[in-house]
């Protein structure tokens, strides 16, 4: 299907909206493609400003908003704002995480107190970070994720650069668990050799966020290249880790005076941890009501 092929009818929530833009995506022309992430990864911007607000925050022009809009079926911008608009209303959220976050940062210029009020700011910035990540994460996407991680024969983690502690805490707390679990930590290059050995009945947890690190990208190529599954810790479905994936899960991280944290990644981390722990209790409590009584 091209770009100028749409669909017979247009969504009719923002769910529809978002698995109708993935499946589409890369027919898109690189310019539709900018407007097309943007809708994905900032949907209260989209539900809830004008288009020329749109348009100056996405850094494209309206013209293409209305066009990528026509693309995917609706009649212009107004109507995808609309549906939208609706499913945020469904919601409950009065107040979208975009709008809560440029709340936040216009209030940072108004602090004084010096470097006393840095604390202030970052736990605040946190804060909003970790509510969201309720709304983008679900119960259903986290109880595959752990499925995943439980079934796994050996789980491969790779996280590099700011992703890196993410990946160690992983690591870590796996083995822990009595996991059998290998780092991709690239010491002397070798994250491809480090590869190698990854089979089907493997799993590569894979972290990275915009710019998106390129040793972890081919990790991702080579674990699927294997026919091992993927599960993606990432900033948005179209980022290069989510194609492919068996499950993606989106955290969005503050950035407070151009510093991100990592505060939602290792909560989301602390929870696939803790989960997994469960289901292998779980696993062994039905193991042993199944297994044969002594005589």
């Amino acid at each position: 299907m091209t770009e100028i092929d749409p669909p017979p009818a247009p969504p009719r929530s923002a769910g529809e909206l978002r698995d109708l833009i993935l499946e589409r995506y890369d027919g898109f022309s690189k310019r539709l493609q900018h407007v097309a992430r943007y809708v994905l990864d900032h949907p209260d911007d989209v539900a809830l400003e004008t288009l020329t607000v749109i348009a100056e925050r996405s850094g494209a022009q309206p013209s293409a908003i209305v066009r990528f809009a026509k693309a995917i079926g609706f009649s212009g911008a107004s109507p995808m704002q609309r549906v939208l608009r609706d499913s945020l209303l469904a919601s409950h959220s009065t107040l979208g995480y975009g709008e809560r976050v440029r709340h936040f940062n216009a209030s940072l210029g108004a602090k004084g107190g010096g470097v006393g009020a840095l604390l202030e700011e970052f736990s605040e910035g946190d804060i909003l970070a970790l509510q969201n990540l309720r709304q983008t994460v679900s119960q259903d996407e986290l109880a595959r994720a752990v499925s995943l991680i439980h079934k796994a024969d050996t789980v491969y983690v790779v996280g590099m650069r700011r992703s890196f502690p993410v990946a160690a805490y992983l690591t870590y707390s796996f083995l822990r668990a009595g996991k059998r679990t290998t780092m991709v930590d690239n010491v002397g290059g070798l994250a491809s050799q480090q590869m190698q050995s990854i089979v089907g009945a493997d799993l590569l947890i894979a972290i990275s966020y915009h710019p998106y690190a390129s040793e972890t990208v081919e990790a991702v190529g080579a674990a699927l290249n294997a026919g091992a599954k993927v599960l993606a810790i990432t900033d948005s479905l179209i980022s290069p880790l989510a194609k492919g994936a068996a499950q993606v899960l989106q955290v969005r991280e503050s950035q407070v005076r151009a510093f991100r944290s990592l505060s939602a990644s290792i909560c989301l981390a602390q929870t696939l941890v803790i989960g997994l722990a469960y289901e292998q209790e779980t696993a062994a409590a039905a193991k042993s009501k199944k297994a044969p009584k002594k005589p």
